[in-house]
């Protein structure tokens, strides 16, 4: 039965499975990587820039893994130990090939060619894809390979056709058959060559015996004296195989990023189709135009996104939770119908019905139980909060824990760092705190214990006790007038006195 990928650009494909998949002769993918990218101008390898919270890197492997070949490598050279350690944290598994100083792709497929065939000669198809095209699906590399197979060709290359074509290389056609002659890159191209629109991704489905062959005919010979994996379509030909194209309508997923502008554009796009993806399952986003969505971020249907929101990393949100307007959360996971508005968290769980915001700052740890709130200019850290309990506004709650159906006042903070430790605040259920009570970790407070206004509680609360700070008020009668004369509030002051 087809496997159906769902792609949360709203699209769809559908994979045959291995057992009767035109692909399952996918002798290896080869993702070439080893790009310096200088017109990134970054310290940040160009394949580690990220599109949607993933590396370019990571989604290049992605759909490549997707293809379930039997053999996945990856060449490496600029910044090869940063690069590697990243593909090796994505995809242990892949095999990773250094480039040497030979230029060119042809060098690179043939180098990761030589490394593959030492542990058993590859034979099937061999597809060639890059580090730095995150858009491009597993879907549409399935279709290469099932071309590529059923008409039994020696090369197939993924093609699309642009208004502009400057800098690509051409795809050159036989005329009587509309075959593909061989591809010639822009510097080395004709007048008349430069007018043809349709171009080379790059992207191939090699026959292994034929690419083995070809590569050892390519050489550096060319205005950029670099090997051309290119020429290996000529040569295939030349030795009487059949070379083809599969052409994409859709020219984003074979665009790459070589500077910041192109890497902009592509995580717009990026961002665009996962955000429609997103709508046409059941979310609703009031303004897709200001809400960003990463790759690996899961929402349920019925979830309602509002402008300025950004949802990145591992965040969940559940069915009928409200999140925004301009809120950023990363690694949030929110429960089924609470509402978070005007937030900045991360690390933070929301319980199902819980209130956040607005102004807030949830920072890893804060986990707030169902139908409880964290309201206006709240800061908390490390802090569990039980159901039903309520930190409404002004304050901070860090290395503590509150039970369930508790209410901490306005201006209420854990004092919770002594310079050098941080210490623990536990407060229990029940509990009722007065505007402005400072807990003085470690310390304790007892089930359904109050606080008085403005008290700084240094030692253990009794359940049910009344805690109070209390200091006799001091008057100094005339004070203003005789330390501030001639100001407004000694006018004031004169003009209320004489009233009276």
């Amino acid at each position: 039965m087809p496997k159906k990928i769902g792609l949360r650009s709203g699209q769809e494909c559908h994979l045959v499975s291995p057992q009767d998949n035109p692909s399952n002769n996918l002798a290896a993918v080869m993702v070439l990587a080893a790009g310096a990218g200088t017109r990134m101008k970054s310290r940040t390898p160009k394949i580690l820039h990220p599109v949607g919270g993933i590396s370019m890197v990571g989604h290049a492997l992605a759909a490549a893994k997707g293809l379930n070949p039997a053999k996945l490598a990856v060449v490496v050279r600029h910044e090869r130990d940063l690069v590697a350690a990243h593909i090796a944290e994505l995809e242990p598994q892949a095999l990773l090939v250094d480039q040497d100083d030979i230029p060119g792709t042809g060098r690179a497929v043939q180098q990761a060619l030589e490394v593959l065939d030492a542990q058993g000669e590859l034979a099937g198809t061999v597809v060639v894809t890059y580090g730095d095209v995150p858009l491009l699906s597993t879907g549409l590399l399935a279709e290469l390979v099932a071309v590529h197979t059923a008409d039994a060709n020696a090369v197939t290359v993924l093609t699309a056709v642009l208004e502009d074509a400057a800098g690509y290389g051409r795809i050159l056609r036989d005329p009587t058959d509309n075959t593909v002659l061989g591809i010639r890159e822009h510097k080395d191209a004709s007048d008349a060559e430069r007018q043809i629109r349709e171009v080379n991704s790059g992207i191939y489905a090699f026959d292994a015996a034929v690419l083995r062959t070809a590569l050892r005919s390519v050489t550096t010979e060319n205005n950029q004296g670099e090997m051309y994996l290119t020429d290996v379509l000529a040569l295939a030909r030349h030795d009487g195989g059949r070379v083809a194209a599969v052409t994409t309508t859709d020219q984003w997923q074979v665009e790459g990023a070589n500077d910041r502008v192109q890497l902009a554009a592509l995580g717009a796009e990026h961002n665009r189709r996962v955000v429609e993806g997103w709508m046409r399952a059941g979310v609703s986003v009031i303004d897709p135009a200001t809400t960003w969505i990463d790759s690996t971020v899961e929402l349920a249907p019925d979830v309602t996104i509002l402008p300025g929101t950004q949802l990145h990393g591992t965040t969940t949100v559940a069915s009928d939770a409200v999140v925004g307007p301009d809120s950023t959360l990363t690694d949030v996971h929110i429960g089924a119908g609470a509402h978070v508005l005007r937030t900045h968290g991360s690390g933070a769980v929301i319980g199902e019905g819980a209130q956040v915001g607005p102004f807030t700052y949830l920072r890893p740890g804060t986990v707030l139980g169902a139908d409880g709130k964290i309201g206006a200019f709240y800061e908390t850290k490390n802090v569990t909060i039980g159901r039903g309990s309520k930190l409404s506004h002004l304050g901070y709650a860090g290395d503590a824990e509150i039970g369930e159906d508790s209410n901490i006042g306005c201006g209420n903070i854990t004092a919770n760092y002594d310079g050098e430790n941080k210490h623990r605040t536990v407060i229990g259920s029940g509990v009722r705190t007065g505007s402005n009570t400072v807990f003085v970790a470690p310390v304790t407070v007892g089930d359904g214990a109050f606080t008085g206004a403005g008290a700084i509680v240094r030692k253990d609360v009794p359940a049910g006790a009344l805690t109070l700070t209390v200091a006799p008020q001091r008057n100094a009668e005339g004070w203003t007038e005789a330390n501030r004369p001639g100001s407004v509030s000694a006018q004031a002051a004169a003009a209320a006195t004489t009233s009276h």
